[in-house]
């Protein structure tokens, strides 16, 4: 079954205010540290600088996990994402990266961030995320998986939440990570998977 990452991003200025909001209607599931590996078409087989597509290497102490996103943009509204998230794990990087460099792939950026994970008290599909990204400081992410039948009521969910804590729609700031770290000329690409 196909499931859709409905989500909305915020900047935060006063993470600890909104940490005491978010604990009134959410209850804390966990803390984690995060560093994905980007890798995008190396540059001579991209149009522009910033790549359309690129896939995360997630290393979680255990296994690798690849991740990749097919933006919904039909589903888009000014304040809200859709995405078709993709996912699978393998146990070691040496063949998959030397396959991934044979079909044109390039180590792209480094993205390290730490995450807090709440979930709704009264709908536990809905996840509130504050993050801390390295060199762009804090956001927090409104996440609500849904079939594409369900895609009014996550977003009317979202709304929902965004008022509960007192959001105003100007905060909101979709623009990816990765677009950010890019436009502030950040790579990290010396701490790249071996």
């Amino acid at each position: 079954m196909v499931f859709l990452e409905v989500e909305t991003k915020v900047r935060i200025d006063d993470v600890d205010k909104l940490r005491k909001k978010i604990k009134k209607i959410a209850n804390f599931e966990k803390k984690e540290s995060r560093s994905d590996d980007y890798f995008a078409l190396n540059k001579k087989f991209r149009k522009h600088g910033y790549p359309k597509k690129a896939f995360r290497i997630r290393n979680n102490g255990k296994e690798y996990v690849i991740n990749f996103k097919k933006w919904k943009k039909d589903f888009w509204t000014k304040e809200i994402v859709v995405k078709e998230e993709f996912e699978f794990k393998i146990d070691e990087t040496e063949n998959f990266l030397f396959l991934i460099k044979d079909l044109g792939f390039v180590e792209w950026m480094k993205k390290i961030k730490t995450s807090e994970s709440y979930t709704h008290k009264k709908d536990k599909r809905i996840v509130i995320e504050i993050n801390k990204v390295k060199h762009l400081g804090y956001f927090m992410e409104i996440e609500y998986l849904a079939k594409p039948s369900e895609m009014k009521k996550a977003k009317k969910k979202i709304y929902d939440v965004l008022r509960e804590l007192e959001i105003n729609k100007d905060q909101i700031n979709n623009t990816g990570y990765t677009k950010m770290l890019w436009d502030k000329g950040i790579k990290d690409s010396k701490y790249f998977i071996d």
